[in-house]
């Protein structure tokens, strides 16, 4: 019978060195970047019954499947290994903005005919760029804030409850910020339709996580099991500016 993960604290956990942490690491910052590069780019529809044609962002499939991996993050290797990925994301992102300004800026070359076509994709407004920057920081943070709390207040029990509350928190914040700072004011954008979208955004995004909780369960526990340990943020400091201790 497979002995229980060893429980934690927190900086023993932010000194620890996992297995898989890495891939997981890779996933998240990969996932973010595609779904902002890829999804952001295209509204796509669906015919819903009683409501008829309804468009969305193509983001919206598999942003929130970073936050999954973000709620896995916090939940297996604690709050510390998950600011360093969410940091990790966050200069990816800036990398990825300062790149595409620069290749969409450079002169085309006379026989290539795809200036136009490539300036749709990439050239996003820099007002945008920067709202999507601020709120995936400030939403990832409060979601793994949350769910390393929670964790400590449920004793590690009842993981669903944990992975939901961290994503109504953690995508209300995203919205909260994403929306005003992208759409205020901008022609088109009334008060009313920004906040309408950014609620619905909200409910939609935590409804999509919610639907992959067994997915969650399922990778919570391999990790749990592989790793051998369970870190619980009893001890921890939960600035985003703070730094994991070095090895005693």
């Amino acid at each position: 019978m497979d002995s229980e993960p060893e429980r934690i604290g927190g900086q023993a956990g932010g000194r620890r060195h996992f297995r898989y942490f890495d891939l997981v690491m890779a996933a998240f910052v990969t996932i973010l970047l595609l779904s902002n590069v890829i999804g952001a780019a295209k509204v796509s529809f669906v015919e819903l019954p009683a409501i008829g044609v309804w468009e969305f962002g193509a983001g919206i499939l598999f942003f929130p499947v970073s936050y999954v991996i973000g709620d896995i993050l916090t939940e297996v290797y604690g709050y510390a290994h998950a600011r360093r990925c969410i940091w990790t994301g966050f200069a990816a992102l800036i990398f990825m903005a300062f790149m595409a300004w620069v290749v969409v800026a450079l002169p085309p070359a006379a026989n290539w005919g795809g200036q136009d076509a490539y300036e749709q994709v990439f050239g996003q407004v820099p007002r945008i760029v920067m709202a999507s920057i601020i709120a995936f920081w400030a939403g990832e943070f409060a979601n793994s804030y949350v769910m390393a709390r929670m964790k400590v207040w449920t004793r590690g029990k009842a993981l669903w409850s944990r992975t939901i509350g961290s994503t109504v928190v953690g995508q209300g914040v995203d919205s909260a910020l994403f929306y005003p700072l992208a759409f205020w004011g901008a022609a088109g954008w009334t008060s009313d339709l920004v906040v309408t979208v950014a609620l619905t955004q909200w409910a939609l995004k935590t409804g999509w996580e919610a639907l992959l909780t067994p997915v969650t369960y399922k990778v919570v526990g391999f990790l749990k099991a592989s790793e051998g340990v369970e870190v619980f943020d009893t001890d921890t400091d939960f600035s985003p500016f703070a730094r994991a201790r070095g090895a005693d």
